[in-house]
Order: structure tokens, then C-alpha cells, then sequence
């Protein structure tokens, strides 16, 4: 079959187009897709830079996120049958084969049912971010109906499904943009407010549209410096949850306001076999799909290229702020 592989760390040049074999059933519970499409996600660009999470795995093929049509079944699958339609996220990391590729295996409980009224395209776009902004807002953040939530990067690939998230919750949303074109897109998805943080003080703007009490909930999708900058306008006893690492930062003012800090890597239950977690993002994927299907939730999918063009993909991700999502289709 066709397939992305990427042959060493380094720049987008390393992946490249190859014939790998096909994978086959190796479990009674397992279900082999044909892949229709990939998403393309940070995480992707990071481990092809720096290699995959596990040793001695190179070759490999990433991509976390995808979506096609079942082919097979093991003898023991009973949510699926030939011909059903799927989205997941699973393998990319090193351990089993990602989603660049014509097929992958993977056991029936980690994929969900892909309503009939999205396209595959839409379906692998969406998984890791659908499963990244529930993960930081409704579970790490505990975020309520009438709460203020201030949503970094608003119209970026976590940003503006965050946003939507939040209004489904009942929430007021604060989004930071970069340009007044962004900043209309993040009204689009239903951000109530929105700053330019490339013109003002965010922290500053944040605390005057909330009357100087802060964010109940903090959302942070950029690093260390935004989030650092973030403490001056979250609530007391607010919380502030961070996609990325915090190396040695100084957090005293945390301490004051009493802060409740989380962290979101969606991809904790995967590296570490939590299948308890895992089950839990499929029914976050069941419940976003029939919300995706309702028209309550949106996924904005920006870039489509075909399958031979995954470095292309990498390189549009690396440049710039990227607004929505870029996917990969085979076939």
C-alpha cells in the first residue's frame, strides 16, 4: 500500500512516499480501515522533528488522526461491520502505524461511528482538537454554564473548536486573535469578545471587559510566555489549563490567586494504555459527532491535499498562524 514514511528526524523533506505492506488483522477485536482521510496536527510536525515517542521505530508512519471505511473484522468485532464508516485517533506516535497510509488496523473500541452527514475529510480533521478543547475545558477546567472563559489563539485548530465547546457549555467567550480578519472568523464560531493581542495587553483588555476580576477559566493553546501572561488575568480561584510544557516558570502569583492549574495532552492514554481514558475520548467523539451532525459544532478545514503532498502539509502547518484544520485524502 501507499504510505508516508518518515525515515529520520528532521525537516519536512524526511517524509517520504512509499509501497510498505499491507497491514493485517492480528487480533480477533480488531477492525482494518480503509483510509479516505488524515489530519494533519502539530504533534506530527514535532515528532518528525524530533522523532517519535519510542525507540527503534523508524521507519514510521505518523498521523494521529483519521477516517474511512471498514473492510474487515476480526471474529470477535461487534460494534462494526464491513462497510461503516469511522473516525479515530490512534497510532502516529511510534508504537503502531499512523494515519498517512492507505490502511491501519486498530481494535474496534477505539473508533467511533462516522454520521453518515460528514464527510471523512471533516472526520479526520477533528478528533485530536475535538478531544484536546473537552479535555482542557469540560474535564481539567470543570467549566460552567455562565462562566467567563478567555480561549488563546481562537481561530487556530483547538482555538476555534474551544470556542463552539464553551457555548455549548453556556459560557462567555473571550477569544485572542492577531489580526481584525481573525477576530471575525472567532465571532463566527461564537466568541463573544475578542482581543488583538498583537495591539494591546491581553492580560489588560481581559481584566477590563471583566471588570477587573479575570477569567473563570483559562484556555491556553500557545506556551509558557502566554501563559505566564495569562496569570494576571485569571480570577482568584479560577483555573488554567495549558496544552504545553511549563520548564522552570515562576509561579508565585499562581499561588496567590489560588489558582487550580491543568494540563491537557490528549495523548497521555494512548502512550501510557489507559483504556478507561480512551473509552472516554470515543464517547467524546460519539457525542461531538451527533453535535457536528446537529450543525452545533463546526470544524474548519482550510487546506485538503492528496496523500503524496504530506510534506507540503507539514510546511503550511510551520509557517504562519494557521487558521482551521489541513487534511490529508487517499483515494
Amino acid at each position: 500500500m501507499k504510505a508516508i514514511l518518515m525515515t529520520r528526524p528532521g525537516s519536512p523533506d524526511v517524509l517520504e512516499l512509499a509501497d510498505i505492506p499491507e497491514p493485517a488483522l492480528s487480533d480477533p477485536g480488531q477492525i482494518k480501515v480503509r483510509l479516505r482521510a488524515a489530519g494533519v496536527n502539530p504533534i506530527d510536525t514535532k515528532l518528525r522533528k524530533r522523532g517519535v515517542f519510542f525507540p527503534d521505530a523508524l521507519p514510521a508512519v505518523l498521523g494521529c488522526d483519521g477516517a474511512g471505511e471498514v473492510v474487515e473484522t476480526g471474529a470477535d468485532v461487534t460494534r462494526f461491520k464491513v462497510g461503516d464508516r469511522v473516525w479515530f485517533c490512534h497510532g502516529g506516535l511510534g508504537a503502531e502505524q499512523g494515519n498517512y497510509a492507505e490502511f491501519t488496523v486498530l481494535d474496534q473500541r477505539w473508533a467511533a461511528p462516522l454520521p453518515d452527514s460528514l464527510s471523512f475529510e471533516l472526520g479526520a480533521a477533528a478528533p485530536l482538537v475535538l478531544i484536546t478543547a473537552w479535555g482542557g475545558l469540560y474535564d481539567r477546567a470543570r467549566l460552567t454554564a455562565g462562566q467567563t472563559v478567555l480561549i488563546h489563539a481562537g481561530t487556530g485548530g483547538v482555538g476555534h473548536v474551544a470556542i463552539q465547546l464553551a457555548k455549548l457549555r453556556g459560557a462567555r467567550v473571550i477569544a485572542t486573535v492577531s489580526s481584525p480578519e481573525k477576530a471575525a472568523m472567532a465571532r463566527q464560531w461564537g466568541a463573544d469578545e475578542t482581543v488583538d493581542y498583537r495591539s494591546c495587553d491581553f492580560a489588560e483588555a481581559v481584566n477590563e471587559l471583566t471588570s477587573g476580576q479575570g477569567a473563570d477559566v483559562v484556555l491556553d493553546t500557545v506556551g509558557p510566555d502566554v501563559f505566564m501572561q495569562s496569570l494576571a488575568c485569571t480570577a482568584h480561584f479560577g483555573d488554567i489549563v495549558t496544552l504545553l510544557d511549563l520548564p522552570e516558570q515562576p509561579l508565585k502569583e499562581a499561588r496567590l490567586r489560588n489558582l487550580r492549574i491543568g494540563f491537557e495532552l490528549m495523548l497521555t492514554p494512548q502512550l501510557r494504555g489507559l483504556e478507561k481514558a480512551r473509552l472516554h475520548q470515543v464517547h467524546m467523539l460519539e457525542t461531538c459527532g451527533a453535535w457536528m451532525a446537529e450543525g452545533k459544532l463546526q470544524i474548519n478545514v482550510s487546506h485538503t491535499l492528496p496523500l503524496e503532498q504530506a510534506a507540503h502539509a507539514h510546511d503550511l502547518l510551520e509557517t504562519g498562524h494557521m487558521s482551521g484544520k489541513t487534511v490529508l485524502t487517499l483515494g
